[in-house]
């Protein structure tokens, strides 16, 4: 996993869902996304917030190590708590605010050094690593924005870092919420609707796996 072709479609991925709220009215950022009590204005709000922390913990470490000891353990919570400070600004300054933690965070993992590692809520992780979680960030709450949107998007191979992501860090899930991962392996395969299929993950008998295809 090459940090510059990660940020690369961490780039793409950005202004994909850059493209879809850029030009809609004030009414539009108002309306209901498939998560339930989430507008548009909560989808990009949250993603501002994701890539504040992002940035700060590619730039600044320490600064990163002290915003995250306010938390208080729940991540969820505070996550939540700040959604406020975004939705309720006006769509233009929102957007704006958006584009700028996005911007500075990009730019910031770009800038660690291969051998460093960053920061995270359970433990440090690669800049690629952590580059491939905005993605997965911007590929879940993009798409709640193109449903309500009713834009279709295009589905590319930049997916195959959202795979690789998952295979590394599924055990995160267990970690966060203080449970013990269980002891099997997993692999995941994506089929494209031409026929390539995107795998990450052993191949060796008895891995469960996990495939589907994606349109």
């Amino acid at each position: 996993m090459e940090l510059e072709d990660v940020i690369s479609d961490l780039t793409a991925e950005g202004q994909e869902v850059d493209t879809m709220v850029a030009d809609i009215d004030a009414a539009t950022w108002t309306l209901d996304t498939p998560a339930p009590g989430w507008t548009i204005s909560h989808q990009i709000g949250h993603l501002a917030f994701v890539f504040r922390i992002a940035g700060l913990a590619a730039a600044d470490p320490e600064g990163f190590d002290r915003l995250t000891s306010q938390l208080g353990g729940d991540f969820d919570a505070a996550v939540n708590s700040a959604l406020a400070e975004y939705v309720n600004q006006p769509p233009e300054q929102l957007l704006d605010h958006w584009r700028a933690e996005r911007d500075r965070a990009v730019a910031a993992l770009a800038a660690v050094p291969q051998e460093r590692l960053v920061p995270w809520l359970v433990d440090p992780l690669p800049a690629a690593v952590l580059a491939c979680a905005g993605m997965m960030e911007l590929f879940g709450h993009g798409q709640d924005i193109a449903d309500t949107l009713g834009v279709r998007r295009e589905r590319t191979d930049r997916i195959g870092h959202i795979v690789g992501f998952a295979v590394r860090t599924w055990e995160f899930g267990y970690q966060a919420r203080g449970l013990t991962p269980p002891d099997v392996d997993f692999r995941y395969e994506l089929t494209a609707r031409a026929g390539r299929c995107t795998g990450r993950g052993p191949r060796a008998r008895g891995v469960r796996r996990c495939s589907g295809t994606f349109r």
